[in-house]
């Protein structure tokens, strides 16, 4: 498969220099910002994805008209969170 290069990036003196010196040993510049962007494409996905789950919640509990009260919710969060302190 064929690469394809990204637009090039201007940025401030500070923020390129500050990249450097996040640098591991034998990783260059160009692999640092292809592994953020991947990160960060990745993160997106992951956020996009918890909103479509959070809306398509949000319709099912207004269409079946079941609602869990938020008291409910924070007193088995805390029913986990004694049990895990438990173990």
């Amino acid at each position: 498969m064929k690469t394809s290069t990204l637009p090039a990036l201007r940025v401030k003196p500070e923020l390129r220099e500050a990249a450097e010196r996040a640098l591991r040993p034998n990783e260059t510049l160009s692999k640092l910002m292809e592994s953020s962007l991947e990160s960060f494409i990745a993160q997106r996905a992951a956020e996009d994805e918890f909103i479509a789950r959070g809306l398509r919640a949000a319709a099912n509990a207004q269409q079946s008209n079941h609602y869990v009260s938020a008291e409910a919710v924070l007193a088995q969060l805390d029913q986990r969170i004694a049990s895990a302190k438990r173990t």
